[in-house]
């Protein structure tokens, strides 16, 4: 019986842990995982785990393996992931763009360095009152599909993009946040001239006691601002 509990408890676990395994262009999820999605690794694309050392280098891709295709995506269009199981806790789902330098191969560049500019976040409704931990305050909680849209400015080129969602409900002291996260890899057409901004890196952009990753049971947030820099709005 004992046992049997035990593995019931491992099972209610990983099923409340989730992963990003497939893009969305143009509303159709990719029919198969890992395609334009670097493969995580299987701590995530097998056990849906997350990463909770913001100073870990899986910060950046939580990549097991190199990537296999890269999906086009036109500037200022909608773009998105699939979030397997559904994204199972409640906080931000954000998403980071870098560019692929044209003498460097998409499915082995490593993003390091401060390369990352934020395109996109799905944060706190702010309402005046207290803050929840249900969907009135989280828009992304049990979405099985989160986007966002591509800055219609973005150079064209090759990309990297991020998709991180960040668990807040054992986040009451430093380092108690999880980070679910997939790198997608596209060719960006039809983009402009901007520069985004500002670049940052991942490792680097967070630290484990920045206010965004800390959701104190009391007294109630009534303001919540997520981490890392603005979103380039382009």
């Amino acid at each position: 019986m004992r046992f049997s509990i035990c593995v019931l408890l491992i099972a209610a676990t990983a099923h409340a842990h989730y992963k990003f395994p497939r893009l969305i262009i143009e509303g159709q999820p990719e029919s198969a995982d890992w395609v334009s999605v670097r493969k995580t690794k299987i701590s995530n694309a097998r056990d849906n785990g997350a990463v909770s050392d913001v100073s870990s280098s899986d910060m950046r891709c939580f990549q097991g393996s190199a990537g296999k295709a890269t999906a086009t995506i036109a500037a200022g269009d909608p773009l998105g992931f699939v979030a397997s199981s559904g994204i199972m806790h409640f906080g931000p789902c954000q998403f980071y763009m870098a560019r692929v330098p044209d003498d460097a191969d998409i499915n082995t560049w490593e993003a390091a360095g401060n390369v990352w500019f934020k395109a996109g976040s799905i944060s706190a409704v702010q309402t005046g009152g207290p803050l929840s931990g249900n969907e009135a305050t989280w828009p992304a909680y049990h979405k099985t599909k989160v986007s966002f849209t591509v800055p219609k400015n973005v150079p064209s080129g090759k990309y990297l993009v991020r998709v991180e969602s960040i668990a807040l409900h054992l986040a009451q002291n430093p380092g108690g946040a999880q980070f679910y996260i997939s790198c997608g890899q596209v060719n960006v057409t039809s983009g402009g001239n901007g520069t985004p901004g500002p670049l940052v890196a991942f490792p680097g952009a967070y630290k484990s006691s920045d206010p965004g990753l800390i959701w104190p049971n009391s007294p109630p947030r009534t303001s919540y601002t997520a981490p890392g820099p603005a979103v380039w709005e382009g």
